[in-house]
C-alpha cells in the first residue's frame, strides 16, 4: 500500500498551515500510521517545530537532483513520524525552476521513491502559489486547506481553488480538495461563530466538522520543538488534532 499524499496549503499566511501539518502528522502517528512530513517552505518552520535544524542535505538538494529523497529523511523523535527538512536554500527553487522543463513533477518523482514506506505523506506548503506550492499540488492526491476564523478568511481562497483546477487539468488529474479546516476558532466571540457559519454555507461538506480552537498550549509547542501531543496531550489543541486525524481517516475509508 502506498501513502496518500496531502498538501497543506493556503497562500494566505498565518492561518495555521504549519501547525496543522505538524500536529495532524503527529496525531496520525499516534494512531500508528506511518507518516512523512515534508517541509516545502524555505522558512523551515515545520522542521524547527519538530526540533530539527536543517543542515545539508535537505529538500533543496532533492529537488535539484543532488540526492535521493530517502537520503534526507530524518526521524522526528515522535514515534511513526519522519521528516524531510527544509532550509533557506529552498527559496532558490523559485528562480531555478522558471525555465526548467518538467519542474512541476520533480517532487512527485522524488516522493515515489518513499511512498511505499508510509501510510500518509503531508506536504507543508509556503504561503504563496509559487513553484514550491505548485510542485506540492502536482505531487498530492488531495489538498487540505486551513482557514482562519476571521473575515478575510475567504479572501484569496478562490485563487487556490483556481490553481487546483488548473493543476487537475494540466498536470495532476487525481488532485482533489480533501477538506477545509477552520482554525483559530474562539467560541467566546460572535465573529468566529459568524465566519464559521459563512464558510460552511459556502463550502458545505468540504469543511471538516473538527474545528481547531485558539489555544495557548498549541502556540507554545513549536518553541519547544515538539508537536502538541508530546507537549500537552490534554490540551484542547491536542484534542482537536486527534479528532481531525480520526475524521480524515473516516473520510478516506
Amino acid at each position: 500500500m502506498t501513502a496518500r499524499v496531502l498538501a497543506v496549503a493556503n497562500q494566505k499566511g498565518g492561518v495555521g498551515k504549519t501547525t496543522t501539518a505538524i500536529n495532524l502528522g503527529a496525531a496520525l502517528a499516534a494512531m500508528e500510521r506511518r507518516v512523512l512530513l515534508v517541509d516545502c517552505d524555505p522558512q523551515g518552520n515545520a522542521s524547527r517545530g519538530l526540533g530539527v535544524e536543517a543542515d545539508t542535505p535537505h529538500l533543496y538538494q532533492v529537488l535539484v537532483g543532488e540526492v535521493a529523497m530517502g537520503q534526507v529523511v530524518r526521524e522526528s523523535g515522535f514515534p511513526f513520524l519522519d521528516l524531510v527538512p527544509a532550509a533557506r536554500d529552498l527559496v532558490g527553487i523559485e528562480v531555478e525552476f522558471v525555465e526548467l522543463e518538467g519542474w512541476e513533477k520533480r517532487l512527485a518523482r522524488a516522493l515515489d521513491e518513499v511512498r511505499d514506506r508510509y501510510d500518509a505523506i503531508l506536504l507543508d506548503c509556503p504561503p504563496s502559489l509559487g513553484h514550491l506550492t505548485v510542485s506540492a499540488l502536482s505531487a498530492a492526491d488531495g489538498v487540505l486547506v486551513p482557514l482562519q476564523c476571521e473575515y478575510f478568511a475567504l479572501e484569496g481562497i478562490s485563487a487556490l481553488v483556481s490553481t487546483v483546477r488548473r493543476i487537475q487539468t494540466g498536470v495532476n488529474p487525481r488532485l482533489r480538495i480533501a477538506g477545509i479546516l477552520l482554525t483559530m476558532y474562539d467560541d467566546r466571540t460572535n465573529l468566529s461563530k459568524d465566519v464559521a457559519q459563512e464558510i460552511r454555507r459556502h463550502f458545505s461538506r468540504q469543511v471538516f466538522e473538527t474545528v481547531v480552537p485558539r489555544n495557548v498550549r498549541l502556540a507554545e509547542a513549536p518553541s519547544y520543538g515538539r508537536p502538541i501531543l508530546a507537549y500537552d496531550i490534554k490540551s484542547r489543541g491536542a484534542e482537536a488534532y486527534l479528532a481531525l486525524a480520526r475524521e480524515l481517516l473516516e473520510r478516506a475509508a
